[in-house]
């Protein structure tokens, strides 16, 4: 195995190439390293998976990995969504989860995570110290691994199913009672992937009709990828629009991000909803705190923030960050615009079934569709208009392109003064007016990702059409 490198959200890779059996228990055999040495080896881990190929006999490689490491083992029998397993992390006092799963990633990967005891994303000190003893390892570790039926004798594994105390702290997080006096009509899209059968039953059981459709495994995800994009989801705005439901809800892979589709069949983004989250929380609950949001996520969150005498705390992207802010800063709510949200008194995880119970929350509250509110938003604080590129280059072009970046100083852009500029995260350019780019190169492609949000689509494709070519990307 060469070196691996944990990404925004752990290892991903190609099945057979370098997802492989073998780099798996070497993988695991460094999670087990690190484990042992924070002194959380009696606390046992939770091993989960999605519905990929091989995802569950991978997740039991990594469970005979760390039973031959001495640390108890509860895996789930099933596909089980990563905000689930991150749950099972709190209610069971456990050490961490790892969990197989490439999330949204196209069906020829597959993937493993850490997810810590304290039941959110790994930061940086985390990975690195895993990278750290899987270099050790390769170099020149040994792989413990201890037969399953062996490891039940020794009382090292234990089958666990948490679906009910987990709906329970979803029911907690929500406020069933406002979905209860008016449900709504819905069509849920997992997406083939681990999110099956979840929140369809919630929905039910709260009174919800509800249609589902891709809710069965299908390892190459009907062809495309598990991502509840604006592009992916035909399937769900057709069903949405033929059963003349009132929302459609999609979830990605393994269930921790989500997708909103509006009455009319068209899609509603993590930042729309987002804002209008932020503002319906605000009138249906006491607790207050500040907003947590990435430095790529909607700035409209400032402008409510603003008018309700909270801060907010801007983080570079990735929800390890976001986490980071909920457990320490006592956030009212966590939003990533590609989709990853959570809200105080839950994990500090992304979780794309508590975001869809939310939207149905407040369709019912408010007897309105999206689009309704997002026009009594507008009213109230300005149009707001977003949007994020991905810019494929080749890798010789992605280093020029990065070189006009380090010396992309704009006075103005559209003809709006720059007011200020940030370099958390690629580089950000914060115009008189509130207007706002966002630069960043991927750290794993040769592809760049460019953010913009102002009031105008207009002004949005000026600032666009602007940067692209002054960064030779036109």
């Amino acid at each position: 195995m060469s070196a691996m490198k944990f990404g925004t959200d752990g290892w991903r890779a190609v099945i057979a190439r370098e997802f492989t059996f073998d780099n798996i228990k070497t993988v695991c055999q460094g999670i087990a390293c690190y484990i042992k040495s924070m002194g959380l080896a009696k606390k046992g881990v939770v091993v989960g998976f999605d519905n990929r190929f091989l995802s569950e006999q991978f997740a039991a490689e990594c469970a005979r990995v760390l039973t031959g490491n001495g640390i108890k083992v509860y895996q789930f029998a099933y596909a089980t969504p990563t905000p689930v397993a991150a749950y099972a992390i709190r209610l069971l006092e456990a050490a961490g989860a790892v969990m197989i799963t490439a999330s949204h990633n196209p069906p020829e990967y597959n993937g493993i995570k850490f997810i810590p005891e304290y039941a959110g994303p790994a930061l940086p000190d985390v990975t690195d110290a895993i990278e750290d003893e899987v270099s050790r390892i390769i170099e020149n570790g040994r792989i413990y691994e201890l037969d399953l039926k062996e490891a039940v004798t020794l009382d090292l594994l234990k089958e666990i199913e948490v679906d009910k105390e987990y709906t329970g702290q979803l029911l907690r997080a929500v406020n069933p009672e406002y979905i209860k006096a008016n449900p709504v009509k819905v069509v849920v899209d997992p997406m083939y992937g681990a999110g099956i059968g979840y929140l369809d039953k919630i929905l039910i059981e709260l009174g919800c009709e509800v249609k589902t459709i891709n809710n069965y495994r299908d390892t190459m995800f009907g062809g495309s990828m598990p991502e509840p994009t604006d592009s992916l989801l035909a399937d769900l705005k057709r069903a949405v629009v033929n059963y003349k439901a009132d929302v459609g809800l999609a979830l990605d892979g393994d269930a921790d991000r989500f997708g909103i589709i509006d009455r009319d069949g068209d899609f509603i983004t993590p930042n729309q909803f987002g804002y209008l989250l932020f503002d319906h929380l605000l009138k249906t609950r006491t607790f207050r705190g500040p907003i947590c949001r990435s430095i790529a996520t909607t700035h409209r969150l400032d402008q409510i923030a603003r008018e309700n005498g909270l801060a907010v705390i801007e983080t570079p992207v990735g929800f390890k960050y976001i986490g980071e802010g909920m457990r320490e800063k006592g956030c009212m709510m966590g939003l990533e615009e590609s989709g990853g949200l959570t809200v105080f008194g839950h994990i500090p995880e992304k979780d794309g079934i508590l975001a869809c119970l939310l939207a149905v929350e407040i369709l019912a509250l408010t007897g309105q569709t999206f689009k309704e509110l997002m026009a009594e938003s507008a009213r109230q604080y300005g149009e707001n208009y977003s949007v994020r590129v991905d810019i494929k280059t080749s890798y010789a072009e992605k280093e020029m392109v990065k070189a006009n970046l380090k010396d992309f100083q704009p006075k103005t852009l559209a003809g709006i003064k720059v007011d200020r500029s940030n370099e958390i995260e690629g580089r950000q350019f914060i115009l008189e007016d509130g207007s706002w780019v966002l630069i960043r190169p991927s750290g794993t492609e040769a592809v760049f990702r460019i953010y913009i949000e102002t009031d105008s689509e207009e002004r949005l494709q000026e600032i666009k059409n602007e940067v692209l070519t002054s960064l030779g990307l036109h």
